[in-house]
């Protein structure tokens, strides 16, 4: 259900959402939290999907500031959704018009839920110090995405980590957890060797490889160089150089696979696929304390890296990172190997004494599979 308000106050939204509550009853009120997503006219419905569906794991009352038009007179423009429009919250849609565009923090408070935590997001644009802007003052969390900002990654990274609190976090670095998690997985198992050098190889616009190979950098203690590849392609690979040989996990360009690698283990094939916005903002709603390893990648980890000025394309042929037509073509190999290995293990199978009986059937090739799937060494 959407409900638009034209020209009203808060003090009428308030009313109408009071209203709405008794004659629906379809408004829980076990909110956690307070989302308000400042964004323009032109972001504002992809903000509010991917907020929707960030709230099926965390429920809170959502309210969306749009700056609309700075011109003429001051007006405010609402909008209540609740029910399928909204997800698992309520969502309130402030458009705020003429000299009202400057005054967004006085437009929220009175909407804001009694006693919950605030958490500011801001889906493009973010203010250059998030803590000292009027919304921002009042949350405990503050979300930003230094991807969807203008001009180079490098330079709002740097902005960024300049004007750090405790408290703010960024969608480029929630964009990372499955390749810190495989990263970490991976040293956690023999040979426990120290890692002498990383190579990282991503986008030359993706602020997620600077932070990655940040992370890296102050992590391991040891020098990250950051290869540059073409715009748009985001992390690449990660090659760890170590004693007995280099460990390895490369995601080609727009694949949701990676292949990992390392001496005298057999190659895997895992899954990782590119995270939603949406994923990333429900992670950075688990939690509302500071996120110190963040600080620490972005602060002090980016200054530990180097960029080496060859190409990808000039790396992998110099073996300085792995070759990603390589991976694609032992991914394929052992997706193919997959395949036939469980082929030929369910005809290899026995069937059941009472082939007739279709329970038996079903579960004789269950077990059949199960048993072909447990041989192989490829993860999904």
């Amino acid at each position: 259900m959407i409900v638009d308000l034209p020209s009203t106050t808060t003090v009428d939204i308030s009313k109408r959402l009071v209203r709405l509550r008794s004659e629906t009853g379809s408004m829980a009120l076990t909110r956690v939290l307070t989302l308000v997503i400042v964004v323009d006219e032109n972001d504002a419905d992809d903000a509010i999907e991917t907020a929707n569906d960030a709230s099926r794991q965390h429920p809170c009352r959502i309210i969306v500031v749009v700056i609309a038009n700075r011109r003429g007179a001051a007006r405010l423009d609402g909008q209540i959704r609740i029910g399928g429009d909204a997800g698992a919250s309520e969502v309130v849609v402030l458009r705020l018009f003429g000299p009202l565009t400057a005054h967004g923090r006085a437009v929220v408070t009175p909407l804001l839920l009694a006693d919950a935590p605030i958490v500011a997001w801001w889906p493009a644009e973010a203010p250059k110090n998030p803590a000292a802007d009027p919304i921002g003052e009042m949350a405990q969390r503050r979300i930003t995405d230094v991807a969807r900002t203008k001009g180079t990654s490098k330079a709002p990274l740097t902005k960024l980590a300049a004007a750090y609190t405790p408290g703010d976090t960024d969608l480029a670095w929630s964009r990372i957890t499955l390749w810190r998690a495989l990263l970490t997985a991976a040293l956690d198992q023999a040979p426990f060797e120290p890692v002498t050098s990383v190579v990282v190889t991503g986008g030359g616009d993706s602020p997620s490889a600077k932070l990655l190979a940040g992370w890296l950098g102050h992590r391991l203690r040891c020098p990250v160089t950051l290869v540059p590849s073409r715009n748009g392609s985001g992390i690449i690979s990660v090659r760890f150089d170590r004693a007995s040989g280099p460990l390895d996990l490369v995601r080609p360009q727009n694949g949701t696979t990676a292949l990992l690698s390392q001496p005298g283990r057999p190659e895997r094939t895992i899954a990782l696929p590119p995270r939603s916005d949406a994923e990333c903002l429900a992670d950075e709603l688990r939690r509302l304390d500071p996120d110190e390893v963040y600080a620490e990648a972005l602060r002090q980890g980016l200054d530990l890296v180097s960029h080496s000025r060859r190409t990808s394309t000039e790396a992998q042929r110099k073996g300085i990172t792995p070759s990603v037509a390589e991976v694609r073509e032992d991914t394929d190999r052992l997706r193919r190997e997959a395949k036939v290995g469980v082929a030929s293990a369910m005809v290899e199978a026995p069937m059941p004494e009472k082939a007739d009986d279709p329970k038996q059937v079903k579960k004789a090739a269950a077990r059949k599979l199960d048993k072909a799937l447990a041989k192989r060494t490829t993860n999904s």
